[in-house]
C-alpha cells in the first residue's frame, strides 16, 4: 500500500502518552502509534454510520413480530451458548 508522509501537531501532554505507548512496547514508534489511533477512528466512524443506517431502515420499515420473535430466539441460543 502507498503511503505519504504527514506532518502533526500533538499537545506534550498526548505526545507523552503516545511516546509512553512506544517505550512499554505497545506500538513499535510513534508513527504506528498514531496511525493505529487513525484507524480506530476510522473504524468507530464507519461503524456509526451503519448503526445509523440500520436505525433508519428500522424506521422506514418497522420490525414485524415475526422479526421480533426470532430476535428473542436469537438471544436465548445465544445466552444457552455462553460458559457460565
Amino acid at each position: 500500500m502507498a503511503t505519504e508522509q504527514i506532518a502533526v501537531r500533538l499537545p506534550q501532554e498526548l505526545l507523552d502518552k503516545v511516546d509512553d505507548l512506544v517505550a512499554r512496547g505497545v506500538y513499535e514508534s510513534r508513527a504506528a502509534a498514531v496511525r493505529a489511533g487513525v484507524e480506530a477512528v476510522a473504524e468507530s466512524e464507519r461503524r456509526r454510520r451503519v448503526d445509523e443506517e440500520m436505525v433508519e431502515g428500522y424506521r422506514r420499515r418497522p420490525a414485524g413480530a415475526a422479526e421480533r420473535e426470532a430476535a428473542v430466539a436469537s438471544l436465548r441460543d445465544a445466552i444457552l451458548e455462553e460458559p457460565w
